[in-house]
């Protein structure tokens, strides 16, 4: 893909001065990164919420927002979209820096969910597709079509008032794709829906990006990013401390091994690493440097009696851990909101 440097408002290619920062745009003219955001700060109440955050979403990519409750994620969405300013920094959104401009390429599910609750949910889906600029007509056609589509047909013509909770967010979700945005953003959106509802949510997120979107969403629950995502950031205490793949962040771990044996007690405990735990029957360790060989001749030559050996990669969770230091609920990890 060739890449070409572009002037924000996307009317020259030419070098520019300090005046008109530049975007990064492929060949076909498509910003390469959907979400550009430079040094972004923010205070409330002699507080800084948010602590001078660089962040970069590739074009066509899913993108997950990591990091505990009252880390900075909703504050750092809300200046992506426009609808905080920034204390300091800059933001290019889909190659502009005018996100409230954007409103029919955005697609916006918000942490504090917002329906109508007299309205059904066909006028609920149609109302927000008209507000990012459908005519109504085209907006209600579009709202039976994905409800029928994505299994909520008895609940087209029913009030909000009277849905589930897992169903109204899943009503909402579909008024923020109703208008097929290129951008779709969500905050904490797997929030407070049972195992089958955040299955449903994956998929659509997944099927958006496969019909040539861009998604970023914001999670506190970890299972969710490690299963779809891309690439990630992790924000702790209003500061980005990491940004990267998975993989990457995964990587920043050895693997791990669970080993047990027949024999309790050996000289073959000599040659186990230093940070060797003993959990019930398993003895689990980090994977060393030398690799496994050098352990798995003196466990047989010391007749350990090897009974299961597992080397496992870190989870994403492990190594969230691990990069903020701090750790986070075990039902976090499992996707169980709390």
């Amino acid at each position: 893909m060739e890449t070409r440097y572009a002037c924000r408002d996307q009317r020259s290619i030419a070098p520019t001065g300090p005046k008109c920062p530049v975007a990064m745009v492929s060949e076909g003219g498509q910003p390469v990164w959907a979400v550009d955001a430079q040094g972004l700060v923010k205070t409330f109440g002699g507080t800084q919420v948010v602590r001078g955050i660089d962040l970069r979403v590739r074009t066509g990519t899913i993108f997950g927002i990591l990091g505990p409750n009252g880390a900075g994620k909703t504050t750092l969405i809300r200046m992506l979209l426009g609808i905080v300013d920034p204390d300091g920094g800059s933001t290019l959104l889909l190659g502009r820096p005018d996100p409230l401009k954007l409103a029919h390429l955005v697609g916006y599910l918000p942490e504090e969910r917002g329906l109508y609750p007299t309205m059904n949910a066909v006028e609920a889906i149609a109302f927000m597709g008209a507000l990012r600029g459908l005519k109504l007509s085209e907006a209600r056609r579009r709202s039976r079509k994905l409800i029928e589509a994505h299994g909520l047909g008895n609940a087209a013509d029913r009030q909000i008032r009277y849905l589930s909770k897992g169903m109204g967010q899943l009503v909402q979700l579909l008024g923020a794709i109703v208008h097929e945005p290129r951008l779709l953003i969500l905050d904490e959106p797997f929030s407070g829906l049972d195992a089958l509802n955040q299955q449903k949510l994956e998929a659509i997120i997944s099927a958006q990006v496969e019909a040539g979107a861009t998604v970023l969403f914001s999670t506190h629950i970890i299972s969710h990013a490690e299963r779809i995502c891309e690439e990630i950031a992790i924000i702790s205490a209003g500061r980005c401390v990491f940004s990267g793949t998975v993989d990457e962040a995964r990587g920043r771990l050895p693997p791990q091994v669970r080993l047990e044996t027949r024999a309790k007690d050996g000289d073959w405990r000599r040659i186990l690493p230093a940070d060797t735990r003993r959990e019930g029957r398993e003895w689990h360790f980090s994977l060393p440097q030398a690799g496994i060989e050098p352990l798995l001749r003196a466990l047989i030559d010391g007749e350990a009696g090897i009974v299961t050996m597992a080397i496992e990669r870190p989870s994403l969770h492990d190594a969230f851990v691990a990069i903020t230091g701090g750790t986070i609920p075990a039902s976090a990890a499992e996707g169980v909101e709390q």
